[in-house]
């Protein structure tokens, strides 16, 4: 919804609204805010809100730290679980540095050139996420646990699902936010729940998934249990997945659509897919970013381990809806729900474009189980699989020079060191399912 100073201003007052959070995500996602009372707003509005830069991490060094959160007015909205008394209002918010300019590691920047840069080519990418996420019992001193007293599998429903009350005022929440929920319903494992809302352009629908993020973890805890976007908390568990659906529009067409074509998909739409399969590797250190997302990426567990694409089946990397006309989208199924979704969005819309722009041919479609298929079968058919870790993952990313300018030198450097340490810090660990094969045998 589009807001003016003084229609936020208005709102604050007639609504009672005592505090704004101005709002912002790290490099690696992270939401972070500064709280603003009601009577301070105006200035806010005006002039913005210094932060700390140096606090902030892969943002700025200490001798460089101060920075301004711009609001953007368009993202005013009041949180419904607040009371309704003294309510609380949100912005999402640009950040700046101490010059007037853009920052360039501000993650939301990063999309907003991607996004910039498509439609000077006349193009605007629409997307749709699909996000699952667990809910889990919390001890009795409010502390997340791994147990659920859910049974329920996929699509069942109460009394097996024991999280659907919950799942339900999430539902309703975000429609208060202005969101359109097309649908949500109980996941595979017990407690994984899953929640689709309605496709928008690509910085509203990143906007959307942070806000998304931060109402379900609220609203679990305020029916004492604890929400996580974990990509793999349990072992023998499929993991949780967010699969983006994707459509690219000209003049208000989706040019993925073209009934003579094959599978009723355009030129354009396998050029995008062949865009995606070619920076993949790289792609994948973005959208898979913990050294736990890739214990969801394994044979068995429902998420794509292998790089190919399919009309219909779903252990590809990307899927095409039974869905056609306006309504043609690609679903990208490898990314996971811990990703910072300004940057995830950004690296596919650009990957997509420069499938477009180079005329690029995806492989042939498998219409196989490929998880079914031997490893001789898959070679044979030129399938090769996603990175196995995030070592792997960062790697194929420092080496995809397209991918880092999409990022820029300054997000490229923080999140390559960011990520470098977490896995030299993991693999430094001894876990328990070692002790438990090796400390008696040898």
């Amino acid at each position: 919804m589009s807001h003016t100073k003084e229609d936020i201003l208005r709102i604050v007052r007639e609504e009672d609204v005592k505090f704004v959070r101005m709002q912002f995500v790290d490099i690696f996602g992270e939401l972070k805010n500064v709280a603003v009372m009601a009577s301070q707003l105006e200035d806010a509005l005006d002039n913005g809100v210094m932060i700390d830069g140096s606090s902030i991490e892969g943002f700025v060094r200490v001798n460089e730290s101060d920075q301004f959160l711009r609001p953007d007015l368009d993202t005013f909205a009041i949180y419904p679980w607040r009371p309704s008394r003294g309510r609380v209002g949100r912005l999402l918010c640009d950040v700046y540095s101490a010059d007037g300019t853009p920052f360039v590691g501000d993650p939301r920047g990063v999309l907003r050139r991607a996004a910039s840069r498509a439609a000077e080519l006349g193009y605007t990418l629409n997307i749709g996420p699909e996000c699952e996420f667990f809910l889990f019992q919390t001890d009795d001193r409010g502390r997340p646990t791994t147990e659920t007293i859910d049974h329920a599998g996929y699509f069942d429903l109460g009394p097996l699902d024991q999280g659907e009350a919950t799942r339900r005022e999430i539902c309703l929440s975000l429609e208060e936010l202005g969101f359109t929920v097309e649908a949500s319903h109980h996941e595979m494992a017990p407690g994984q729940h899953e929640v689709d809302f309605r496709y928008e352009e690509a910085l509203h629908a990143a906007d959307n998934m942070t806000t998304f993020k931060l109402a379900v973890k609220t609203i679990a805890q305020r029916n004492g249990l604890h929400a996580t976007f974990m990509p793999k908390p349990l072992s023998d568990a499929p993991g949780s997945g967010l699969h983006i659906n994707l459509s690219l529009h000209r003049d208000g067409k989706n040019l993925f659509c073209d009934p003579e074509g094959v599978h009723g998909l355009s030129k354009e739409a396998y050029s995008f897919i062949a865009g995606i399969m070619a920076h993949i590797d790289a792609i994948t250190a973005i959208a898979n970013p913990l050294v736990n997302s890739y214990k969801r990426l394994t044979p068995g567990y429902s998420a794509p381990c292998y790089v190919c694409w399919s009309e219909s089946n779903r252990s590809a990397l990307i899927r095409i809806p039974a869905v056609r006309g306006e309504h043609t989208r690609l679903e990208f199924r490898s990314p996971d729900p811990s990703c910072n979704p300004y940057l995830t969005f950004a690296v596919c819309l650009a990957a997509g474009l420069d499938g477009i722009e180079w005329g690029l041919t995806p492989p042939a479609e498998n219409a196989e189980n490929v998880y079914r298929l031997s490893d001789h079968r898959r070679s044979a058919l030129g399938i090769p699989s996603l990175p196995a870790n995030l070592k792997e993952a960062i790697d194929a990313l420092r080496a995809d020079q397209f991918i880092l300018d999409v990022l820029g030198p300054h997000i490229s450097a923080a999140y390559l060191e960011g990520k470098t340490a977490e896995w030299d810090s993991y693999r430094k660990q001894v876990s328990q399912w070692e002790r438990d094969q090796y400390l008696i045998r040898y």
